[in-house]
């Protein structure tokens, strides 16, 4: 049965109220920030287990990465690169340091800037996670494929330069 019409006299005299999500190009309605948080937390539940048996968080195995990676950095390059904000970073290289796994130098040419870099035992826990960490890399590709993992990569890539 259709629904009832109201009368021309009874009809509000203002326009509708607007849609604001209609309004939107049609991927952000489908939540966008959401999608990809939902996304990032199915990828890190595969490693969180695998760092946790290895003894390290994801923002402390990000650093490790990055060092054994660019070999020295400064806290401010480290926070940009890992996506740490400052404070925590200062908390994840002090244990770190704690743990020697990563040592602190000062520059030579600015003595307020320190630089770190991995030490031997932080050379060799990124060398024994590494099995484990390609492990978690093949099974995701092979659940997602290597095509759309490049593909997905540099759309992402695009996005980050927005």
């Amino acid at each position: 049965m259709p629904p009832l019409k109201r009368p021309s006299a009874m009809r509000d005299t203002k326009p509708p109220a607007s849609n604001p999500a209609s309004e939107l190009p049609h991927e952000a309605t489908k939540a966008m920030p959401i999608a990809l948080l939902r996304a990032r937390e199915a990828l890190m539940s595969r490693f969180r287990p695998m760092l946790a048996e290895h003894d390290f968080t994801s923002q402390q195995w990000r650093v490790i990465r990055l060092l054994n990676e660019h070999s020295t950095l400064d806290a401010a390059q480290l926070a940009e690169k890992a996506f740490i904000l400052p404070p925590s970073l200062t908390r994840i290289l002090a244990n770190l340091e704690t743990r020697d796994l990563v040592t602190r130098v000062q520059s030579s040419s600015d003595r307020r800037r320190y630089l770190f870099t991995l030490t031997t035992p932080g050379e060799e826990a990124f060398r024994k996670i590494s099995p484990d960490r390609i492990k978690v890399y093949k099974e995701i590709e092979a659940y997602f494929g290597r095509d759309k993992i490049n593909l997905l990569l540099s759309l992402l890539d695009e996005l980050a330069q927005f």
